[in-house]
């Protein structure tokens, strides 16, 4: 049976214009609470945060709870409609990355508008997005749509959902679903919706190296006294070409499956602009022009990349000195059928080959997740997105990684679909994150839809 909308497209306009103030008003309260999963010191804004999620279910009058995990709280809520309709769960994050605020233009936790702009920290990872599924929800509850809406805000995603999947195994019976809906994906442009069927998984090192107690004089010691800054440099050397990217870790693609031939020109169909790329993210220049190497590069392709080295001085102008510390920040992207099992093994064992005097820590794991992109659940995103858009939807993969989606493929075992509302030059991660009306507007409408047609489908 085809899945039908019968809900009138300019009623739901007016719905949510509607909201416009109070989706202002409750994103700014949300905003504001420093919710950074990665800093114990905001365990208190973590409660917080919590505390007014669960408030926002009960007034809206859904059922809430805040689960304790070894961690971070997980928020579970439900809008009711009968146990003989179908029901979807709806995954957020509201916890946030880390945010400098001498980097900032605005206060990073201290939510400004400008010109329909929302300028804060988690405005589009994932508070926005997580707001505008929340308000298409009361509209489905409030007129009766024949559906149950479950929501799972978590609070740990930016650390790697180190206990989420010990948090589904325990709920289980609560987190009961037919399917599951994640709003945290990007689009591939303000005119060019996207739909994701696959995330790229992670695996993080720390790689430390220790050569003296102290940092020593270089015209005293220097010839003499090994350098680990230097080391660790030329060990990353040997990982991989830092101009083309192309990892050199004997194994690292073993178990790589690239995509067809047909998906990669899907990539370039998808509508996938390199100059917007690039102008959205503020890159002077790119490792490749060409539009099917860029696109499998970013969504299909492993990598490898270094984040940070520490050790030595790092003040103004020379200090002449040998350090006696060094430290590398280092993670790898990883696409089926890698696994980080596997990469943990052959990275260090690589390192104790080139530097035995290495020590190498793990920095969260997460598995790669690849979906269909052709069931009904699928297609239901598809229409509904087209409804509301008025464009249709591209499947693509997504480069990023988000671990509670495998623990949810794995513990709750349905189907999972991705309606991320987010753009490119909204800044995940970046100095002055910002989310936008319009887009939350167009995430209002789309959701609603998506309900009703979800709704029909037994």
């Amino acid at each position: 049976m085809a899945l039908v909308t019968t809900l009138d497209s300019n009623e739901l306009k007016k719905y949510a214009e509607s909201q416009k103030s109070r989706y202002e008003s409750v994103l700014k309260e949300l905003v504001d609470i420093a919710s950074v999963s990665m800093d114990p010191e905001k365990r208190g804004d973590i409660k917080k945060l919590a505390e007014r999620a669960a408030k926002l279910l009960t007034d809206a009058g859904a059922t809430a709870e805040v689960i304790e995990t070894k961690g971070n709280p997980v928020v579970i809520g439900q809008f009711v409609s009968s146990p003989d309709h179908p029901t979807v769960s709806i995954y957020n994050h509201l916890d946030v990355q880390p945010a400098d605020a001498s980097e900032w233009q605005n206060p990073p936790f201290d939510m400004k508008i400008e010109n329909d702009r929302y300028l804060g920290r988690g405005t589009t990872d994932d508070k926005g997005p997580a707001l505008a599924v929340f308000m298409a929800a009361c509209y489905a509850h409030e007129h009766k749509l024949p559906i149950n809406i479950k929501f799972i805000w978590e609070l740990e995603e930016e650390i790697g959902s180190p206990n989420f999947e010990d948090f589904l195994v325990q709920n289980k019976s609560k987190l009961k679903t037919d399917s599951v809906c994640v709003s945290d994906t990007i689009w591939i442009a303000r005119d060019k919706p996207a739909i994701c069927a696959g995330l790229r998984g992670l695996q993080g090192f720390l790689v430390k190296l220790k050569t003296g107690e102290k940092d020593v004089h270089s015209g005293t010691t220097g010839g003499l006294a090994r350098n680990p800054i230097a080391e660790i440099a030329q060990l990353i050397s040997e990982c991989f070409d830092a101009k083309t990217g192309e990892v050199k870790i004997p194994g690292f693609y073993d178990d790589y499956v690239a995509p067809s031939d047909k998906e990669k020109q899907d990539f370039v169909d998808s509508g996938f602009n390199l100059d917007a790329f690039q102008k959205a993210h503020e890159l002077k220049s790119l490792r490749t022009r060409d539009t099917k190497e860029a696109t499998t590069r970013i969504w299909a392709k492993p990598t490898f990349e270094v984040h940070g080295i520490t050790g030595g001085y790092s003040g103004p102008g020379v200090k002449t000195i040998v350090p006696h510390y060094a430290e590398a920040k280092i993670s790898m992207r990883l696409v089926p059928d890698q696994t980080p099992e596997r990469m943990i093994e052959i990275f260090t064992k690589f390192v104790k080959e080139k530097c035995p005097d290495a020590t190498v820590e793990l920095e969260g794991s997460l598995k790669p997740y690849s979906g269909p992109s052709t069931d009904k659940f699928q297609q239901a995103a598809k229409q509904a997105m087209l409804q509301a858009f008025g464009k249709e939807p591209a499947f693509v993969r997504e480069g990023g990684s988000i671990g509670a989606v495998v623990s949810m493929q794995e513990v709750l075992n349905v189907p999972i679909t991705f309606l991320g509302l987010s753009l490119p030059e909204h800044g995940y991660h970046a100095v002055n994150e910002n989310f936008d009306w319009t887009q939350a507007a167009f995430g209002i409408r789309l959701f609603i839809q998506y309900f009703e047609l979800l709704s029909q489908i037994k």
